[in-house]
């Protein structure tokens, strides 16, 4: 067996990425009753409101999922820590901050901890402070990424070369041959976000997930490198906005103000990709349909067995 399905209780090796405050306990149901690892973003959520949706994942499956705490920007901590123990979530991740000194609290009760990284050097700190799991995320990917835009293609080699625990890869997948090129390059598994926003159980505005499909190899940008805060997002008004913020020199304060989690709800959920911004990946040009989420991760297993097959053949 997969030494991630083992160490984690899965089916098929295939995480979801954390999506900040737009995340719903629908999308990270499905995917963990399909088998994979659902994940709530805690973003900048209050608890009361992360709890409602923690109880509504728990009602959906028995399965495991994972909460992700992006240390850095979550204003209630400690209270989001409480609710992980509470409720008895198996599974962390770790993002946007030092991992730490949070580690050992949450692997003294049974939790599972996961650290997302971008580099060789974090993923070394990460594994020596503890980490069961890394998910390295390639500046391909959707949202905020490291500053270091290293491609995923070159980033998981390098991390798996330097590292004993297992490693997922995360930026520019969405098939089944995206999953199998990862495990070539050593990673366990394989994290997706846009892939997963292209979902019938996905509740974000459809404008955002038409965008996607109407998306082609060069439909995102990044923005937010003046100010050192990297992020992909997909080509529209709203993102010309923001460049033409950073050219006429603004400030951090301000970026961020329009880069928020208000703004990205605004894009994501209410539609109005004139008033705020949807993060995508570059794999959005690939992906041309909308399946539910067991469809996706049987296809893409599916898929994967296939090519396998096939590049066997050709090597023999």
């Amino acid at each position: 067996m997969n030494i991630l399905c083992r160490k984690l209780s899965l089916d098929v090796p295939i995480f979801q990425g954390g999506m900040g405050n737009i995340s719903h306990a629908q999308l990270t149901g499905a995917i963990s009753a399909a088998g994979a690892l659902g994940t709530i973003g805690a973003g900048t959520m209050k608890p009361q409101e992360l709890e409602k949706i923690i109880l509504e994942v728990k009602k959906m499956t028995d399965k495991p999922f994972c909460l992700n705490i992006p240390i850095a920007v979550q204003p209630y901590l400690n209270e989001i820590f409480e609710l992980v123990f509470k409720h008895h979530i198996p599974v962390v991740s770790l993002s946007a901050g030092n991992p730490k000194p949070f580690i050992p609290t949450f692997q003294a009760s049974g939790v599972k901890v996961i650290c997302v990284v971008a580099s060789v050097k974090q993923a070394i700190k990460a594994e020596s402070a503890g980490a069961d799991v890394l998910v390295a995320e390639g500046y391909e990917a959707a949202g905020i990424n490291s500053n270091d835009e290293t491609t995923t293609l070159t980033l998981i080699p390098q991390i798996v070369k330097a590292v004993k625990i297992p490693v997922v890869a995360a930026g520019g997948i969405a098939d089944g041959s995206g999953f199998l090129a990862m495990l070539a390059l050593g990673a366990e598994g394989v994290q997706m976000g846009t892939r997963f926003i292209a979902t019938k159980e996905a509740m974000v505005h459809d404008e955002y997930k038409q965008s996607i499909l109407r998306a082609d190899d060069t439909a995102t940008v990044i923005v937010g490198r003046s100010i050192g805060r990297v992020r992909r997002i997909l080509k529209n008004d709203y993102a010309k906005k923001l460049l033409e913020l950073e050219k006429s020199g603004t400030t951090a304060d301000v970026f961020n103000h329009y880069t928020d989690e208000t703004r990205h709800i605004v894009g994501a959920i209410k539609g109005k990709l004139e008033e705020g911004h949807v993060n995508s990946g570059q794999i959005a040009g690939l992906i041309d349909d909308l399946p539910s989420v067991s469809v996706l991760i049987n296809r893409m297993m599916k898929e994967a067995r296939s090519i396998n097959e096939v590049l066997h053949k050709k090597l023999s």
